[in-house]
């Protein structure tokens, strides 16, 4: 058994504290600020301190990691206890284990295998299976009833969440990545009371399937890949499958034009990083806006606003995507770009550069994304349901365009481009929609 095997197996083990909370009550933070206080300043040597230490903690002489990890569940633990309307105890044991447990996962399958995708199998599986036996286990303990769809749903997402994290994150970041993923729950847990069994089995089934399709194929790194998985499990839980219909016809039709004629691009020098492969930043900057949309729809009813304002933002934020992806893989293999400010003749690739041929093409990418949106969603007038979607998506094409030619590069980094164009997509969507509709 390596070092960081039996170090992960020694947090899994102080995680595991956190099935004590249900009884402990208002105590349950209690053995992990005890737990800081020693690691901080008491074990600096002798066993102990060998099994918890990590590089870093040597020089300092210093369990600093353990007493980060234990800070963050003392903290959690104050928000499942102290507060006049508190985080569910359940909640805060799924945060815990699902962080412990998968870091236990990702360094077991470690050990046979240093490929990513695996590590991440690993994390991932290893701590949804914590996540959910924990839920069972404080339920049994309190005799309270639980809806397994419910814990299912509850325990993917903080997995997903913890793994996205902690492969963007470093290692010391884990106290981050517990109370993100214990008041990521505590909010989806407010929106989201029952579900279908078959939803959530459904769910879970269909994005396994197109996360490996996507990772095999190389359309997505491992972080776009667990990015993309967690943005469609939401999805289809909290819109539903024709939600779930529009997002991934983006994802699967975007990432398939990346790869078009990937050797041409490459030799023109206008291809994507990574022989194509989407990154999480990419995926999310891509489509966060939808995120907040679907959350909002599912939320409608707590914000007071009509649900179909958020159905409009989220088709229009990703006709938006889908016709700046198509424009510019498109249209980066002519060799007529003009910029879009001054319409003079530009190098392909120029940000703001546009051709006549990427045009079309974004056009017919928000055509499609209102043609699938109109036979999958509740939309009531499809034809001005479509030409509300289309004109959000190339209204937020435009602005891409215009933000490459003017403030892209020094000022802001693409990622931030994508995100503000398909928020003015959204924007354009709604507004035509309150004004045709």
């Amino acid at each position: 058994m390596t070092s960081t095997l039996r170090r992960a197996g020694g947090f899994a083990a102080v995680g595991t504290l956190s099935l004590a909370a249900p009884i402990l009550g208002a105590a349950a933070a209690v053995p992990f600020a005890v737990i800081a206080a020693l690691a901080a300043f008491v074990v600096d040597d002798g066993p102990l301190f060998e099994l918890f230490a990590r590089p870093g903690d040597y020089e300092d002489r210093r369990l600093n990691g353990l007493a980060g990890f234990s800070l963050a569940a003392t903290g959690l633990a104050l928000l499942a206890t102290v507060l006049t309307d508190p985080m569910p105890v359940s909640l805060f044991v799924t945060a815990v284990l699902v962080l412990a447990y998968g870091n236990l996962g990702e360094r077991f399958v470690g050990d046979y295998s240093d490929d990513p995708f695996i590590g991440t199998l690993g994390f991932t599986v290893v701590g949804f299976l914590a996540g959910t036996v924990g839920q069972v286990a404080t339920a049994s303990v309190t005799t309270t009833s639980i809806d397994p769809a419910v814990a299912a749903f509850l325990a993917s997402t903080g997995a997903l969440v913890a793994a996205l994290l902690r492969s963007v994150l470093y290692e010391r970041d884990d106290p981050l990545v517990m109370l993100s993923v214990g008041l990521l729950l505590w909010f989806f847990a407010q929106l989201v009371t029952t579900i279908p069994p078959l939803e959530i089995v459904g769910a879970l089934a269909v994005m396994v399937v197109l996360g490996y399709a996507s990772y095999a194929l190389g359309t997505a790194s491992v972080t776009g890949m667990l990015a993309g998985v967690l943005l469609g499990v939401l999805t289809i839980i909290l819109g539903g499958f024709g939600w779930f219909a529009v997002l991934i016809a983006f994802f699967g039709v975007g990432g398939l034009s990346t790869k078009f004629k990937y050797d041409d691009k490459l030799d023109r020098g206008v291809a994507e990083d990574n022989e194509g492969a989407r990154g999480s930043g990419n995926v999310l900057g891509n489509a966060a806006v939808a995120l907040f949309a679907v959350i909002g729809f599912a939320a409608s009813e707590m914000v007071m606003l009509p649900g179909t304002l958020f159905l409009f933002a989220f088709t229009g934020s990703l006709a938006t995507a889908m016709s700046d992806t198509l424009s510019s893989e498109i249209g980066g293999l002519f060799d007529t770009p003009r910029l879009i400010t001054t319409l003079e003749r530009v190098p392909p690739g120029t940000d703001g550069g546009v051709t006549w041929q990427g045009e079309l093409a974004g056009i017919a990418g928000a055509a499609l994304v209102a043609a699938i949106a109109v036979v999958s969603l509740p939309i009531a007038d499809p034809l001005f349901g479509a030409l509300v979607i289309v004109g959000g998506g190339l209204g937020g094409m435009t602005v891409d365009s215009l933000l490459g030619a003017t403030v892209e590069g020094d000022r802001i980094g693409n990622q931030s481009v994508n995100f503000l164009a398909t928020l003015a997509g959204a924007v354009v969507s709604v507004v035509l929609a309150v004004v045709l509709l």
